[in-house]
């Protein structure tokens, strides 16, 4: 074991505050034990007060762990979240006593964790709006997810659930890359070692020596333990997203996963929460063909305006992404999967930089209050309840709306950088940039377009007075 007695000015574990909440063992281990409580209780209210009535529930997992905390921490120190799950938590200790057998080859896929993201909860989210308003059916799922995530650790090795199954776990793996962090060792410390203490220490069967020389952390979830272990590893303060401006072995789940999230979070939501609450709403391809189903199947149940908006963003992301990718492998000289895989990571922004312009302004609007009046709600304090920050007519709110251009720029940035790793002529990856950013000019265009229409024709009159007003005052952040 290394006794490091000296770190660098931007390693974290070096500063004193910050390295109380990611260093200091007692610490990190009671906010993993708050979080496991917080969860449990969650679970447990969920089944006692099944209802929308429960806030508790309602709040904490969709609200304070997802998206708040989720999002707000991939942007800046990466996947702490998967640090504190209670999933990943128990798992650790589970493995150490299970059959550790290898998990069959055809669960060994990283697909199947985003697609059960992708259809289980957006797919539901947007056709069946009410169903996980309902704390009952949120209680419900976590708990099938628990007792499948204990199955999967004790049967199978290396956190074999975190890697493969886990709904969030190829999410915040690809996302991580935005971040301003990066775990690594020091390479002085670790010329004459021969314990290898923070491999030993790691559950998902990673070596951190490695990761700054593969420019990557590969599935490491920052729980810490090997910082534990050994004096030498460090966690730095690094550029945001430096990683993605050099060369790492590029993983396919990761970039699919930028794909897949764009389409189901700020495209979806530009044409559903967006769009359709203009006047031109019923023009719109995803209006008549859910207005076509209605009519013809008496699909009154469902949300099908949002079916079809999540459907046609799926589509249109897709379709958008190929035909750029194709031309751009072309004038690359270079196979589809390779100039896709390699320039992909050019999206990571347009989720998590632009979403967060929709995810701050809400914050001070309800999110806040949400959050806190569910806790009070959750713990008997039902007579003290907590009002919003802001009101959404404030127009100080209007900062947020540079985020989503902030994150065009940041893509387009990360794009010039990789498309330089092929060797063609300089007018051909001027091109090939043009191409293969087509995503991220479709969501540039889409939210100026979102602009243009909520100015020309104005806000759809419905019943939620305070929505029409909103968007007449900042029709940006729908």
């Amino acid at each position: 074991m290394i006794k490091l007695k000296k770190r660098d000015k931007n390693d974290i574990y070096g500063i004193p505050f910050l390295s109380i909440f990611f260093k200091n063992r007692f610490v990190v281990r009671t906010i993993q034990l708050l979080t496991l409580i917080l969860f449990v209780y969650g679970v447990y209210l969920g089944f006692k007060e099944p209802e929308a009535e429960n806030r508790f529930t309602r709040y904490l997992f969709w609200g304070l762990f997802w998206s708040l905390f989720m999002v707000v921490t991939l942007s800046t120190f990466g996947r702490i979240f998967c640090g504190i799950c209670p999933h990943g938590f128990l798992g650790k200790y589970i493995t150490k006593f299970g059959l550790k057998k290898e998990l069959p080859k055809f669960l060994q896929n990283r697909y199947i964790g985003i697609m059960i993201l992708v259809v289980g909860w957006w797919f539901v989210y947007y056709t069946f709006p009410g169903f996980w308003k309902s704390s009952g059916n949120t209680a419900i799922m976590f708990t099938l997810l628990t007792i499948l995530a204990v199955l999967i650790f004790y049967f199978y090795k290396d956190m074999s659930y975190c890697k493969f199954i886990c709904p969030i776990g190829t999410l915040t793996r690809a996302f991580n890359k935005i971040s301003f962090t990066f775990l690594s060792t020091y390479k002085e410390n670790c010329k004459e070692c021969k314990t290898f203490d923070c491999a030993k220490a790691c559950s998902y069967n990673l070596k951190p020596f490695t990761f700054e020389k593969k420019n990557s952390m590969e599935d490491c979830s920052l729980c810490m333990d090997c910082s534990s272990a050994c004096e030498a590893v460090n966690f730095k303060i690094t550029k945001p997203s430096s990683s993605l401006f050099n060369k790492f072995k590029t993983n396919s789940a990761e970039v699919w996963t930028y794909i897949l999230i764009v389409a189901c979070i700020p495209i979806t939501m530009s044409f559903h929460h967006g769009l359709n609450r203009t006047n031109i709403a019923d023009r719109f391809i995803w209006s008549k063909t859910a207005n076509f189903f209605e009519q013809t199947f008496n699909l009154s149940s469902i949300d099908t305006v949002g079916m079809f908006s999540f459907f046609y963003a799926l589509a249109f992301s897709i379709g958008i992404v190929y035909f750029g990718m194709f031309i751009a492998s072309k004038l690359l000289n270079s196979d589809l999967n390779k100039t896709l895989y390699t320039l992909g990571y050019a999206f990571i922004p347009i989720f998590i930089i632009g979403g967060l312009a929709h995810l701050l302004h809400s914050f001070f609007t309800h999110i806040y209050a949400d959050i806190v009046n569910g806790f009070l709600y959750g713990f008997g304090i039902q007579d003290i309840k907590v009002a919003n920050l802001a009101s959404r007519k404030e127009t100080w709110l209007n900062i947020f709306n540079f985020f989503p251009y902030l994150a065009v720029v940041w893509g387009y940035l990360i794009l010039a950088k990789r498309v330089n790793f092929f060797d063609v002529s300089k007018g051909k990856k001027v091109l090939a940039f043009i191409f293969a950013s087509s995503l991220i000019t479709f969501y540039l265009g889409l939210n100026l377009y979102r602009v243009y229409v909520f100015k020309t024709y104005g806000v759809k009159q419905t019943s939620h007075n305070h929505i029409n007003k909103t968007l007449k005052n900042n029709p940006q952040k729908f």
